[in-house]
C-alpha cells in the first residue's frame, strides 16, 4: 500500500472510531432498548417534585457536581465500600450537603424493573435534573443520552475539581475552562442559583471573618443585606444548620431575579459576587437582565446541554450499573 493509501486508510479508521464514539450520545438513545425510559423518568419527577419542590435545585446541583468530576458519569453516586477502602466523591467537603441520592435510587429502581441493565445512572441524573427544572417552571433543554457509568470515584478529585463558593473569578474561569466551558457558560450556569437554598457555612466567612480577622465583613456584599443575614439567619459564624434562600423572595421560581440581585451586590456567595468583577461577565449579566426570561431560558438550555456532554463515557467505556451507589460485581 502506498504512503498516501496507508494514510487515507488510517484517517478513515480514526474517523469511523470518532464518529462511532460521538454517535453513542444521541437523542432517544434508548428508543429501541428501553422505549419507555424517558417517559418513566419524567412521570416520576412530575409526581414527586411538586411534593418536595426544594429537591429540584438539589438534583440540578447533583448533576453539576457529577459532571465536574470525571465527567457526567454518575461517579458522584458511588458509596464507600470496605473492599476498595476508597473514600468516594460523596464524602468530599463540596458534596457533604448534596441531596437527591434516594430520589435517583427511586428512579433507577422503576427503570430497572422496565429494562434491567439498560439505562445508566449517569443518564438518569442528567434527565432528572432537566425534568425537575421543567416542573419548577424553568426551561426545557435537550438531553442526548447514551452515557455510561464510571467505575471510579475519589473524594480528592471532587475537592480539586468542584469550584467552592469562595472562588474568585480567576479560579472560576480556570475550573470551567478545564471542562470546556467559557465565561458565558459560567454566568449562565450560575443562574441555577435562582432556585434553591444554601447552608450558612457556605458564606458565613463573608459576614464574620472575611480578612481572617473575626469581625470583618466582605465589603463587596451589600451592607443592608449582610445585616439582615446576620440578624435573622446566620447569627454566628459557627451556624452549620440554618438554610438561606439563594434568591430571596423567588427561590422556587426560575427567573432573572438572581442576576438583578447580583447587580445590587446581593449575591449570596463570593463566587456570585465574582461574576460582577469582570467587564465581560458583568456585560453578560446586564444583557440577561435587560432581555426577556425567554431569552435567558434559551441560553441556559444551551449551556446545560453543553455541560451534560462533559467527558461522557460512551460505547464500551464504563458500565451500566445495576444499583447507582455501587459498581457492578
Amino acid at each position: 500500500m502506498s504512503t498516501f493509501g496507508l494514510g487515507l486508510f488510517v484517517f478513515c479508521i480514526v474517523g469511523i472510531f470518532l464518529n462511532a464514539s460521538h454517535a453513542q450520545l444521541q437523542h432517544n438513545f434508548y428508543a429501541k432498548s428501553c422505549p419507555k425510559a424517558e417517559k418513566i423518568i419524567e412521570d416520576y419527577v412530575h409526581k414527586h417534585i411538586p411534593k418536595a419542590p426544594s429537591l429540584a435545585a438539589a438534583l440540578l446541583r447533583l448533576h453539576f457536581h457529577d459532571c465536574f468530576v470525571r465527567g457526567c458519569d454518575g461517579s458522584v453516586l458511588l458509596n464507600f465500600t470496605s473492599s476498595t477502602k476508597n473514600q468516594t466523591e460523596k464524602v468530599a467537603i463540596p458534596n457533604q450537603t448534596l441531596r437527591g441520592f434516594s430520589f435517583i435510587d427511586g428512579v433507577k429502581k422503576i427503570v430497572e424493573a422496565e429494562c434491567p441493565g439498560v439505562v445508566s445512572c449517569a443518564d438518569i441524573v442528567t434527565l432528572v435534573a432537566r425534568d425537575s427544572v421543567v416542573v419548577t417552571g424553568g426551561p426545557f433543554w435537550n438531553v442526548p443520552t447514551g452515557r455510561r457509568d464510571g467505575k471510579i470515584s475519589n473524594a480528592s478529585e471532587a475537592l480539586a475539581n468542584i469550584p467552592p463558593p469562595t472562588s474568585n473569578l480567576s479560579s472560576l474561569q480556570t475550573s470551567f475552562a478545564n471542562k470546556g466551558l467559557d465565561l458565558k457558560d459560567l454566568v449562565l450556569l450560575s443562574g441555577a442559583h435562582t432556585i434553591g437554598v444554601s447552608h450558612c457555612s457556605s458564606f458565613s466567612t463573608r459576614l464574620y471573618n472575611f480578612t481572617g480577622v473575626l469581625g470583618t465583613q466582605d465589603p463587596s456584599l451589600d451592607s443592608e443585606y449582610a445585616s439582615n443575614l446576620k440578624g435573622k439567619k446566620c447569627k454566628s459564624i459557627n451556624d452549620n444548620t440554618t438554610i438561606v434562600e439563594m434568591d430571596p423572595g423567588s427561590f422556587r421560581t426560575f427567573d432573572l431575579s438572581y442576576y438583578k440581585l447580583l447587580l445590587k451586590r446581593r449575591g449570596l456567595f463570593q463566587s456570585d459576587a465574582a461574576l460582577t468583577t469582570s467587564a465581560t461577565t458583568k456585560s453578560f449579566i446586564n444583557q440577561l437582565v435587560k432581555g426577556s426570561l425567554e431569552e435567558f431560558n434559551a441560553e441556559f438550555a444551551k449551556a446545560m446541554e453543553k455541560m451534560g456532554r462533559i467527558e461522557v463515557k460512551t460505547g464500551s467505556a464504563g458500565e451500566i450499573r445495576k444499583q447507582c451507589a455501587f459498581v457492578n460485581k
